[in-house]
Formats: C-alpha cells, sequence, structure tokens
C-alpha cells in the first residue's frame, strides 16, 4: 500500500477555504470537493469514498476549533496513517501559532504554514512529523524582522540578525541526531513534569452494575532540560510494579521510548525525549474485576467517586423524577517515593496536604446531564437540593451542577426533582378522545346511547372512568421520564487505575550536556476526567 496524500484544504468556521495545499498530481479543487463532503448527512464519518468522481477519491475530515480540514487521495492507502498525519499538522500548526488555532493566525501567517506542510509531506509521502525537527527546518522571522519589513527600510530582509530562526539553522551540520529533539537545547532552569491523565467511560445499569467500564490514560511529559537527557521513568500499581503489563492494556509509545525496555521490564519508560511537552505514552484500562488485570488485582468492586440513582414516574400522576447523588471523599495516599515530587514545592514535599494531590485528592468540576424526551414541552418544578438546575427546552437537556465548596465531608448526598410538562391539554384531548389515542374527535361522538343501560351501574362506571383516566395519565407521563443521566467531573490527584510515578532518574552517565551537580527539578501531576462518560441507565 504505497498511496500518497495528493492535497490538504483548510476551512473555516463559515466553511470558506483560506489554504489549499497540493502536494502531488490533480486533484479535486477545494471548491468542488466542500460540496461533496456536506451532501454526507451529519454525523459524518472521517473517510468518504467519493465514488462519481473522476477518478474516484478518498476524502479524510477532521474537525478542530471550529476548522475543517480535508485530505484527498486517488490511490489506495492506509486510512489510520492519513488521519494520524491531520493530528501532526493540527498539533504542528498550535506549536508554531499558538493555541487555540484560528483562522486569522493561519492566514496572518501563511508563509510560514506554507514551509510546515511542505516539510511535513514530501510529494505525498508523510517525512517530517516531530514539531522539534520542524523547528530546524521552518524559518520563522521574529518581531524586529517583522517591524522591520512592514516599514520596508532598505536591507532589512537582508540582515542575518532579524529573524527568529535563520537560514543558518537549516544548514545539515546543526541536524540533530534524533529526529524529535532539537540540538544544542540550552535552560536556564531545568526542570521535568510528569502529567497522568485517564478518562472515564462507564456505563451502569439501572441497578447501579456496570456494564462496561474503561479508563483511557495518557501521559504528558514536559522536559526542559539542557543537552541530551537520558530519562527513566518508573510506574507502579497497588499490586506492585509486577502487574503493570495487566493493568495497562494496549500500550503507545512515543517514537523516543526504548521498546526493548518495556519489553524486559515493564513499568519503566527509558527514553530520550524531545524539547518541551509531548505524549510519551497512552493505555487503555479496564476497570472490570473479573477481566482487568491479572487475578482480578484491580479489586473487588469498582470504586468511583461518585454514584448515581434516577427515579421516575413518582408523584400522584408519575409526572415527576428524582435525581440522587453521592459524592464519595476519595483516600488519599500515605505516602510517597522519593523519586516523585509535586508540583507546589521542591523535592520530598508530596507528603504535604495540599489540595489536589496524591495525599489529598480533590473532587471538582461536578455536574450531571439528563437527555429528555422530545414530547417533553417543560420542566414545571426543579428543586435541586444544593447547585444550579436548568433546563434547555431546545436541545431537551436538563444540566444540574454542584459548586466545589458543596463538597465537604467524608460523603456528600445531593437529590433534584422535578416535574415534566408534556404536550398542550387540548392536543392530548383532541387526540385522544376515544381513550386509544387515534379517535375520531368531539364532533363525531354519540350524545346518547343505544340503548337504555342500568341505573345501578352509572356510578361505577363513572368510577371506572376516572381510574382509567389516571392510568392513562400515568402511561402518558411515563413516555416523559428520562432514560439515562450522565455525570460529569474532574479529580486532582487520584486515577481510578491505581497506577502511579515511581520516580524519574536521569542517568548522568548516558546524559550529556547536562552540566556537572545539575539536578532538575521533577513534579508530577494525576488527573482523572469524566466528561459526560459516566453513565447510568433508568
Amino acid at each position: 500500500m504505497n498511496g500518497v496524500i495528493e492535497a490538504l484544504h483548510i476551512y473555516d468556521d463559515n466553511r470558506s477555504v483560506i489554504l489549499s495545499h497540493t502536494y502531488t498530481g490533480r486533484p479535486l479543487p477545494s471548491t468542488h470537493l466542500l460540496p461533496l463532503y456536506l451532501e454526507h448527512p451529519a454525523p459524518r464519518p472521517n473517510l468518504i469514498y467519493l465514488a462519481n468522481t473522476n477518478p474516484p477519491t478518498l476524502l479524510f475530515s477532521l474537525s478542530h476549533a471550529n476548522l475543517l480540514y480535508l485530505a484527498t487521495t486517488s490511490t489506495e492507502i492506509e486510512p489510520l496513517l492519513v488521519l494520524e498525519f491531520l493530528h501532526r499538522v493540527i498539533d504542528a500548526l498550535e506549536d508554531f501559532l499558538g493555541a487555540p488555532l484560528l483562522a486569522v493566525k493561519i492566514e496572518s501567517n501563511y508563509d510560514v504554514v506554507i514551509q510546515i506542510l511542505t516539510e511535513m509531506c514530501d510529494s505525498g509521502t508523510i517525512s517530517t512529523t516531530e514539531p522539534n525537527a520542524l523547528r530546524e527546518v521552518v524559518a520563522v522571522e521574529g518581531w524586529m524582522g517583522k517591524l522591520l519589513g512592514s516599514i520596508n527600510l532598505p536591507g532589512s530582509s537582508s540582515s542575518p540578525n532579524l529573524t527568529g530562526s535563520s537560514s543558518s539553522s537549516l544548514a545539515a551540520t546543526n541536524t540533530p541526531a534524533l529526529p524529535w529533539r532539537r540540538a544544542n537545547v540550552r535552560h536556564t532552569s531545568n526542570e521535568m513534569y510528569a502529567d497522568v491523565i485517564e478518562t472515564l467511560s462507564v456505563t451502569l445499569a439501572p441497578s447501579g452494575r456496570p456494564l462496561a467500564a474503561f479508563a483511557n490514560g495518557s501521559i504528558a511529559f514536559t522536559s526542559k532540560v539542557s543537552g541530551v537527557p537520558d530519562i527513566t521513568l518508573t510506574l507502579t500499581s497497588p499490586s506492585g510494579k509486577h502487574n503493570i503489563g495487566g493493568i495497562m492494556g494496549l500500550p503507545v509509545f512515543h517514537p523516543c521510548v526504548r521498546l526493548n525496555r518495556w519489553r524486559d521490564r515493564p513499568g519503566e519508560l527509558s527514553f530520550i525525549p524531545p524539547d518541551g511537552r509531548f505524549i510519551l505514552a497512552g493505555y487503555e484500562v479496564d476497570l472490570f474485576p473479573f477481566t482487568g488485570g491479572k487475578n482480578g488485582s484491580m479489586g473487588a468492586n469498582l470504586k468511583l467517586p461518585v454514584s448515581l440513582e434516577v427515579k421516575t414516574g413518582l408523584g400522584p400522576s408519575g409526572s415527576e423524577f428524582e435525581v440522587r447523588l453521592q459524592a464519595n471523599k476519595i483516600p488519599g495516599s500515605t505516602g510517597a517515593s522519593s523519586g516523585q515530587t509535586g508540583r507546589g514545592g521542591g523535592p520530598g514535599r508530596l507528603g504535604v496536604q495540599h489540595a489536589g494531590t496524591p495525599s489529598s485528592p480533590l473532587l471538582d468540576d461536578l455536574s450531571v446531564t439528563i437527555p429528555l424526551p422530545a414530547e417533553v414541552r417543560n420542566l414545571s418544578d426543579i428543586r435541586p437540593s444544593k447547585g444550579d438546575a436548568s433546563f434547555n427546552p431546545g436541545e431537551k437537556v436538563l444540566e444540574w451542577h454542584i459548586p466545589a465548596k458543596e463538597i465537604s465531608g467524608p460523603t456528600s448526598y445531593f437529590g433534584l426533582r422535578c416535574t415534566v410538562v408534556g404536550p398542550l391539554a387540548g392536543d392530548e384531548d383532541s387526540d385522544d378522545a376515544n381513550g386509544l389515542g387515534f379517535g375520531f374527535g368531539p364532533d363525531y361522538s354519540y350524545s346518547e346511547p343505544y340503548q337504555s343501560l342500568p341505573e345501578d351501574k352509572g356510578e361505577d362506571e363513572k368510577g371506572d372512568d376516572g381510574s382509567d383516566k389516571e392510568s392513562k395519565r400515568v402511561a402518558q407521563n411515563k413516555i416523559l421520564m428520562p432514560s439515562s443521566a450522565s455525570v460529569s467531573f474532574t479529580v486532582k490527584g487520584w486515577l481510578v487505575s491505581g497506577l502511579k510515578v515511581d520516580s524519574i532518574v536521569i542517568d548522568t552517565r548516558k546524559s550529556r550536556g547536562l552540566g556537572e551537580g545539575v539536578k532538575p527539578y521533577k513534579g508530577v501531576k494525576y488527573l482523572t476526567v469524566s466528561k459526560g462518560g459516566v453513565e447510568i441507565r433508568c
């Protein structure tokens, strides 16, 4: 599979093209390509096969920060390769232009963007995608050069000292031996940070039993160390370092990681880092006790920082529902290894009690989202015990936010009770005149019976008719009840998988250019995120 990328197009939020870059061949123009993409109904897939074009074209798409990226090829190619290339393009543009990536930034730095796209893909073949390597070959004009260039001073463009990255940096002698690290890196303050982030994806049955439970983790590493440091980051788990391979499923690593070292000793990441922030590793954790880890090492129960319960069909007419939320205090770690430090102070201060640290985790950004059926017209009564709740009639979503100051004590309980309002009463009467939902309407009903009825059954029939109306009202309100609810939160200083960074060590014998007696500052942070990832079915 030797396919090539033929072109890349970038559109703004109004779907106007702001940049088109052709790598090879004669691809479809951007004005012809966009209507073919938009004619597919949303949500559109990342890969669309355009069979009616000449030649037939594969269209890859990616949306980021209200910008649309489209890449095309008319040859067979690995789809994940092109999608990863689009992600790398976004990362490189944000590294050079800054985040968030806006259309005005691309338009005002067109010369830099073209250099980046040309270096990242040569004649359709993906080549240089590492930001550190791109820094060595992409010339970025400094602020002094832009100032002098804007007033058209004679000879300003030829001055060798007016550019942030001069042409001398393009020389082959300065090309770094490692493609992911810049040459001659120098920092006045040497420091290293590790951020371990896990995103929850949990589905619970109405009884609270987990149906699916996963955590997607990533280790973001920031290296601001002079020279060429050789670093070893060691991970550990509650059951010991020997079980890391059983907990971290489907691991992926940055090219700088030595894979043989990980295979021989799981839990040890040995690498020479790029300069700056990068994603060191990614992994997935199966949180089911009987499938996650080895021999049920994840524990007997799935422990989440929050518990959610939804009760529907409450009240005399079944028009109310109640949401009960329980926030559990997360136990902090009793100690930490000597090699691990926090961000708030120097080495050895991790044991100090600070909110949002492993010794004292902090639950924050707690909110509950409850989607409601389309038949719900409004919520007449919203009664939260704490926090603020609001209903969006357009999107049919009820959102309940609880501030961090309300979450105190070992366990916190919160409640929310609402009353739903269905369609208008006039519509209900006309639709259900015969009690079956498809009546003829009041104008076609008979006012007199065919034959007289015994007088002693009249009152019973009235009573039965009243109970039928009540049961019908309960059945109608049952359709208006929510079918699920999801919880969003962040927990600083805690990971649901129990993984921890045991140590971050620089091998001074293998490192170069660090300097004698230099001890870089080390910091570690943990974060668990649920962006509506914990969902309970009703």
